[in-house]
Order: structure tokens, then C-alpha cells, then sequence
């Protein structure tokens, strides 16, 4: 009867350590899933921020912004719609406010449960939904009322800023007023200096990296 009790205890330490190891083993994945998205480290001429792109539930859209990040195409815009409390938008005009056409629009992916919350970055378009192409907005808010519901699409939601809050805030409440009939444009220029990939070890299988206002 001893020797049973004592197997049964031997029995369930193994279970015990086992589902910690599996467990353990589970976090250990999502950690490395987490690390290897993609994050683009965009400075401005307020400072710089950094963005944490997922590719997992907006592949389209991710796609279609690192093919411009990796062509320099936010390089010298400006951040052309600034709305305190709702969004700061860039991606269109440079400081001659002189528009910037990109190759594509992209399909919208607003379905993918990810939320117009603070510091979400979202792509602007226009009424419909697949117009998206290379203006993008971050939120200042929990814009609820930009996500899809049933039937409806939203603004498609790709990332989020991991760093650089303090920066949109600067950005956020920057003096604006009207240029070339446009509300809510920075009296003085805030540019894109550059937005770049941050570097990241090679994963498997991985290749080198080779408009008119989007209202909503």
C-alpha cells in the first residue's frame, strides 16, 4: 500500500513537471512569434518613434508598408492632418504640400479583430474600403467607431507604437491651421526624416528587403 502511494505521488510530480514544461515551451514560442514581427522606426523632426507591425492578422497591409518603408517613400512627408484627441495622419503630401502618389492600394483587413485603440496604427482611405494605399494614421484615442462591425468595414488596424508616445503627443498638439484648403496641417512642417526597418537577425526563409487625402 506504501509502494502504491508513493508511485501515485511519483505519478503526478511527472504530470506536474510536464505541464510546466509544455507550458513553459508555449511562452517560450509566443515570445519568439512577438520578437519576430516586424517593428519600423520612424524619425521625425519631433523625435522618434517606433512601430511594432502584424503581419499575422494584416498581411496585405503590412506588406504594401514596408514595400515603402524599404523604398523610401515616408521619407520627407509631412504629418499633414493633425486632429487633438482623434488622430495624426501622414503619408500623402511633403512639406511643399505637394502630393505623393504610391504604386497600389491594398485590400482592407478591418476583420481582423484588431482595435482603433491609442497608438494603433491605421490605414486612412477613402469611402471604399479597398481604396487604402500609403497614408496611414495613428490613433490619439480609442476611436472605436472606426473598427469594422458586422457588415460594415472599418480602418484597417496593422501595428501599434512600442515606443514614441511621448513624440505623437508632441505631434498632437502642434499648432495647425489651413493650407491648400486642408484643415488640421501643422503651421510649422513636422517631416518624416526617414522610416526605416529596425535591424533584426535573418529569419528563416526570409528575403532582404529589396495621393490624394485619404479622408475618413
Amino acid at each position: 500500500m506504501e509502494v502504491s502511494n508513493q508511485n501515485r505521488a511519483s505519478d503526478r510530480s511527472l504530470m506536474h513537471f510536464m505541464l510546466f514544461c509544455a507550458l513553459t515551451t508555449m511562452a517560450q514560442v509566443d515570445n519568439v512569434a512577438s520578437s519576430s514581427q516586424p517593428h519600423v522606426v520612424i524619425e521625425t523632426s519631433l523625435g522618434t518613434m517606433v512601430a511594432k507591425l502584424d503581419e499575422k492578422r494584416a498581411p496585405e497591409t503590412v506588406a504594401n508598408f514596408l514595400e515603402l518603408v524599404d523604398a523610401g517613400f515616408y521619407d520627407g512627408l509631412i504629418f499633414h492632418r493633425v486632429i487633438a484627441g482623434f488622430v495624426i495622419q501622414t503619408g500623402g503630401y511633403d512639406v511643399d504640400m505637394q502630393r505623393r502618389e504610391s504604386p497600389r492600394e491594398v485590400p482592407n483587413e478591418s476583420f481582423n479583430g484588431l482595435k482603433n485603440l491609442k497608438g494603433a496604427l491605421s490605414m486612412a482611405r477613402l469611402a471604399h474600403p479597398d481604396s487604402a494605399s500609403s497614408q496611414f494614421f495613428i490613433n490619439l484615442n480609442a476611436n472605436t467607431h472606426l473598427d469594422a462591425i458586422s457588415g460594415n468595414p472599418g480602418y484597417t488596424v496593422f501595428g501599434h507604437l512600442v515606443t514614441g508616445t511621448d513624440v505623437a503627443e508632441a505631434i498632437e498638439f502642434a499648432d495647425t491651421g489651413i493650407r491648400q484648403g486642408m484643415a488640421g496641417v501643422p503651421l510649422e512642417s513636422i517631416v518624416i526624416l526617414s522610416a526605416r526597418r529596425r535591424p533584426e537577425g535573418p529569419r528563416p526563409g526570409a528575403k532582404p528587403p529589396h495621393h490624394v487625402l485619404r479622408d475618413f
